[in-house]
């Protein structure tokens, strides 16, 4: 496969992203940052739930470990692309935090160069190559992108993985993934096994509230 050369993107801090944003070059950050920031680790009308759209970003927002980056791979860089997603689960490891609250560390890559069918097929396929590498170190790799038709958890019409450009976020699996579990049998061995009794209490309140 065809790949163009690509510069290999930095993780930044909010604190660092939001400084790098003073720049007008980095609309593509600033981009990021601000659906980050207004959505992500805000409510919505449309949720189904009272809270953030992802209680997990602003828990990490508060302890300082989500690390953000843009990638330049378009859709012929899938090995690049590929390559990045998979140095960003040794980033993850890599992010400070206190033993209590590291599954809270988060690292988000947006893709600009994406944002065509070609470049959202192309970052399905890298999600894909990555599900059970992910879920043998019981991590969680999301796909958002201006289109995404996942409905969601509470609310079926609700679709909350839409983003201004296509994002792939990795992150440490938390006992209130319980819903996700619920709905992905690939996920819920997993889950069990992570959290044999919580998340099994979890599991049934979640199945029985849907009930």
């Amino acid at each position: 496969m065809a790949e163009t050369a690509t510069i290999e993107p930095d993780l930044l801090t909010l604190a660092e992203a939001r400084a790098r944003c003073v720049d007008s070059r980095e609309t593509a950050l600033s981009t990021l940052l601000d659906w980050v920031e207004t959505y992500l680790m805000s409510g919505h009308v449309d949720l189904g739930r009272t809270g953030a759209v992802c209680p997990f970003t602003r828990q990490a927002a508060k302890l300082d470990t989500a690390r953000l980056a843009i990638s330049n791979a378009g859709p012929q860089d899938e090995e690049t692309a590929f390559a990045l997603i998979r140095r960003s689960f040794a980033e993850l490891d890599a992010i400070p935090a206190k033993p209590t609250m590291q599954h809270f560390r988060t690292v988000i890559i947006g893709f600009p160069a994406c944002a065509s069918p070609a470049g959202v097929a192309m970052l399905q396929r890298v999600q894909k190559r990555h599900k059970f590498y992910s879920l043998r170190r019981n991590r969680m790799i999301g796909l958002m992108h201006l289109d995404s038709d996942a409905p969601g958890l509470w609310n079926p019409e609700f679709r909350p993985l839409r983003a201004p450009l296509p994002v792939l976020a990795v992150r440490h699996m938390v006992e209130h993934d319980a819903p996700f579990a619920a709905r992905h049998p690939l996920l819920l061995l997993p889950y069990l096994a992570r959290f044999p009794l919580t998340g099994a209490k979890r599991l049934f309140s979640h199945l029985r509230a849907g009930a």
